[in-house]
């Protein structure tokens, strides 16, 4: 008999895309399904950041690149990052990488192993703890509660850490609560950490762009007490609908940056090439459909708001970023993935129950509005039906 190692029966998943192949199959069967499940732009990628890739390709850019990136494409994120923050990194610093998960694998990778700590969000983006669970570390979740508007609370935050906690993972704006942590509580929480200089940090920043009623993305880079330890992760895929492409980056220290450089040359080589020019193209390019597409996102999340508060049993605070929200479902009196798998596969609407992301999940859904306007009132609809029945 084949033996592989525990970790492999620790290791969980991302149960959007079960319910992503759940949705395919019924509509390959002929059903109406509406996908409110998937965390992806509806859009096309921008038609000139596909130009750029193919001129790539007709330019011959068909090798191996730096196992870090192009240092064009660590300079674009350079010039990005001091755009959006106001901080100026090195191009030493950045790593270009296939998608955002790999900051994470990395992240947890270099970090976990049996007798370790580490802390991340719940409810929040799942693979954080399939990972750490994987490494053979404790998961120590931070509570993101409804009552605090699905911020993190730093206070909270401080009481969790230990002797043995090496990691803390951060997540704002949100997947899945769409919540946004204000400025005020990461000063109070970068503080606090100043007196556990032995706890790295990973933010995970992938939808900075994507706030809304005057809120504001507050990047962990600002704080200069903690840059030395702190590991920030970004991407294309949301910013710019890049989802297929696989093109993420990360903002290193410089203790680390040769740790995930050997993970790169061990694992994934580079990111390929022509995805790279792309990547330039886009950050460098006009941002007119960047700014559109959060505009459309910005609409849909009003009308899903209203539209989910008008249900029997169901209340939904607003998200203040990303493109997610997250009622509550528990006037329903239906545990939460029963109701999302019930809503798929009897009103057609595909959703993610809340205990996908933690244990404090429980007793809500994941709606994501990158869907159309019509789209999403013909869900709640279905929805609104459906309960009713």
């Amino acid at each position: 008999m084949l033996r592989t190692i525990s970790g492999f029966d620790r290791i969980g998943e991302e149960n959007a895309f079960a319910v992503l192949a759940r949705a395919t199959a019924l509509a390959a069967q002929g059903k109406d399904i509406i996908n409110l499940g998937i965390g992806q732009p509806d859009f096309k990628t921008p038609g000139h950041i596909v130009e750029a890739a193919i001129k790539a390709l007709r330019d011959g850019h068909h090798g191996y690149t730096p196992a870090t990136g192009l240092l064009a494409t660590r300079e674009a994120v350079v010039r990005r990052t001091l755009t959006t923050t106001g901080v100026e990194v090195s191009p030493e610093n950045v790593m270009i990488v296939p998608g955002g998960k790999v900051t994470m694998f990395a992240a947890i990778l270099i970090f976990g192993e049996p007798g370790a700590e580490i802390l991340y969000p719940d409810p929040g983006f799942p693979i954080y703890r399939s990972m750490i669970e994987f490494t053979g570390a404790t998961p120590v979740p931070v509570p993101i509660r409804e009552e605090n508007g699905f911020a993190f609370s730093a206070e909270e935050t401080l009481a969790l850490i230990t002797p043995r906690t090496r990691l803390l993972i951060l997540n704002s704006p949100a997947n899945p609560t769409g919540g946004v942590t204000p400025k005020a509580e990461i000063e109070k929480l970068v503080k606090g950490l100043e007196a556990h200089p032995h706890v790295a940090i990973m933010s995970d920043e992938i939808y900075d762009v994507m706030t809304y009623d005057g809120e504001e993305h507050c990047s962990l880079l600002t704080f200069p007490s903690i840059r030395d330890r702190l590991i920030v992760l970004n991407g294309w895929s949301k910013t710019w609908a890049m989802t297929g492409w696989r093109m993420g980056w990360s903002i290193w220290p410089d203790s680390l940056y040769d740790k995930v450089r050997k993970l790169a040359v061990n694992c994934w080589s580079c990111v390929n090439a022509p995805s790279q020019y792309a990547g330039i193209a886009a950050i460098d390019g006009p941002q007119d459909d960047v700014e559109k597409m959060c505009r459309a996102f910005d609409s849909r999340r009003r009308i899903v708001v209203d539209g989910l508060n008008s249900l029997p049993g169901i209340s939904c605070a607003t998200p203040k970023g990303a493109f997610y929200a997250f009622p509550n479902i528990k006037q329903t009196g239906w545990p939460a993935k029963q109701l999302a798998a019930a809503l798929l596969d009897e009103a057609g609407v595909a959703l993610i129950g809340g205990p996908d992301f933690g244990i404090l999940g429980e007793g809500y859904i994941r709606l994501s509005y990158a869907n159309s306007e019509e789209n999403i009132l013909r869900a709640i609809e279905r929805i609104e039906r459906f309960l009713a029945r």
